[in-house]
């Protein structure tokens, strides 16, 4: 690890009891920002030339195979990269390692605005996806480190409705970018980049890497927040002499609850895309419905998301962290607005469904995420996030992209609908067993007490 992205020191200098509280408040409310608008430049990367991708067809003569192969080089590097980077992240300096992210992603999109070399560009983007990879779990480590129990879903949920934003963002940077330079695709390129590298300085100024950096005590010491590891003993420590080696196997691939929880963002990640990624195909070809009004429909199954999202992740908190029941909860709500979405021949219901089911199925998503890391000790999150990452790109996606795909041009859209139930009774049933395996191992931890 290079000595700028290397965990600061514990600060000499601690903040006196009277402003503990006060000091804690004005960090956090920092360090929020730094990670919200932080990861909103990652979107506004990463999505260019997906937004792009027509312009880039027209000018540079590029077949919609090749542009499906560049962007293919982003979605098995970027799954493979959340593995390896995310547990880099436990041993960085996690502001400064996401800021760097975002610096090396801006300079490799400057690349692909410079260059009209198809393979060029696709080295680019699989380059671009190692650096993506940084993002995530630095954001998921900080807000670990941050924020206790009490109020770490609602802070999480609003973090993962940065994704949301960055994509409003990234088509807001594309037209201002049209705007200015006459519709120059160089100069989107160009301008998504500045504004990214403006945001990764904006993160190094407004966040702080952990409490006890800034002479606070440790979120553990100022709320008493301790992680219920598997057998029922706690963690609370925020860094360790282990190799990362040595803490994926123990904590990663030793530990159930990863495993368990992992399959089920798996599962819930296949639904996703096979609902997202085929609506234009499956309501204009089985429901009727025009071209131009399945593809806003996209959009608006994933900004509906975003209220219901925060709101889920505030009543996980409110139900004193009982996370995996509010996911069964709207694991259930998804079944049913599922088999309206299948069956339904009206097309007003069939759009109130798809709002619904944003937040059904991002909730669950959300709230999963955090839940996997908090299975871990927080020296650890950060691999807990990049294994989750790599089962929900590597094996999640490409299940609802590529095998939905075979299987309904083989046997029709009752095939799609087929996948998506198996993939949320699977769900459902590792839920289950999350709930009975947490409710066991509290019962451990107060045993042990």
């Amino acid at each position: 690890m290079i000595p700028f992205l290397r965990p600061a020191p514990d600060a000499s200098k601690k903040v006196p009891a009277e402003k503990v509280v006060s000091s804690y408040r004005w960090h956090q409310t920092g360090v929020l920002l730094s990670l919200c608008i932080g990861y909103i430049g990652y979107y506004i990367i990463r999505l260019i030339f997906t937004t792009e991708q027509n312009d880039i067809m027209k000018a540079y003569g590029f077949t919609t195979a090749q542009v499906g192969l560049i962007l293919s080089c982003f979605g098995i590097g970027y799954g493979i990269s959340k593995l390896f980077m995310g547990a880099l992240s436990d041993k960085s300096n996690t502001i400064r390692y996401l800021a760097t992210g975002l610096i090396v992603s801006a300079i490799l999109n400057v690349g692909l605005g410079a260059t009209r070399n198809f393979y060029l560009m696709m080295i680019l983007m699989l380059v671009m996806s190692i650096a993506q990879g940084m993002g995530a779990a630095a954001c998921q480590r900080t807000i670990q480190l941050w924020w206790g129990k009490r109020w770490r879903g609602t802070v999480y949920s609003i973090w993962s409705s940065a994704h949301n934003a960055g994509a409003f963002c990234c088509v807001a940077v594309v037209q201002l970018a049209v705007f200015m330079f006459s519709g120059s695709i160089q100069a989107v390129f160009y301008t998504a980049s500045v504004v990214s590298v403006i945001i990764a300085l904006f993160v190094l100024w407004a966040g702080s890497e952990r409490p006890a950096a800034v002479g606070l005590p440790s979120i553990s010491e100022y709320t008493g927040d301790e992680v219920v590891l598997d057998g029922g003993e706690t963690s609370s420590e925020d860094l360790t002499d282990l190799s990362l080696w040595q803490i994926f196997v123990q904590y990663i691939l030793k530990n159930p609850m990863v495993w368990a929880i992992t399959l089920t963002s798996m599962s819930l990640y296949l639904v996703r895309y096979g609902v997202m990624s085929w609506i234009p195909s499956y309501l204009v070809q089985s429901k009727g419905f025009s071209p131009d009004f399945a593809k806003w429909l996209v959009g608006i199954f994933e900004l509906a998301a975003v209220p219901g999202v925060i709101l889920m992740g505030a009543i996980s908190d409110f139900l004193k962290d009982r996370r995996a029941l509010v996911c069964l909860i709207c694991v259930l709500g998804l079944v049913a607005c599922l088999t309206t979405y299948f069956y339904s021949t009206s097309h007003v219901l069939i759009v109130t469904v798809l709002f619904i089911m944003g937040t059904l199925i991002y909730a669950p998503l959300t709230l999963v995420g955090l839940m996997v890391n908090e299975a871990v000790p927080k020296f650890a999150v950060g691999s807990s996030t990049g294994f989750m990452g790599f089962f929900q790109y590597i094996f999640g996606e490409t299940l609802a992209t590529a095998l939905i795909g075979i299987l309904v041009a083989q046997y029709g859209w009752v095939a799609s609908n087929a996948v998506l139930y198996g993939a949320s009774a699977l769900s459902l049933l590792l839920l289950i067993y999350i709930m009975i395996h947490e409710a066991r191992m509290k019962r451990l931890a107060k045993h042990a007490e």
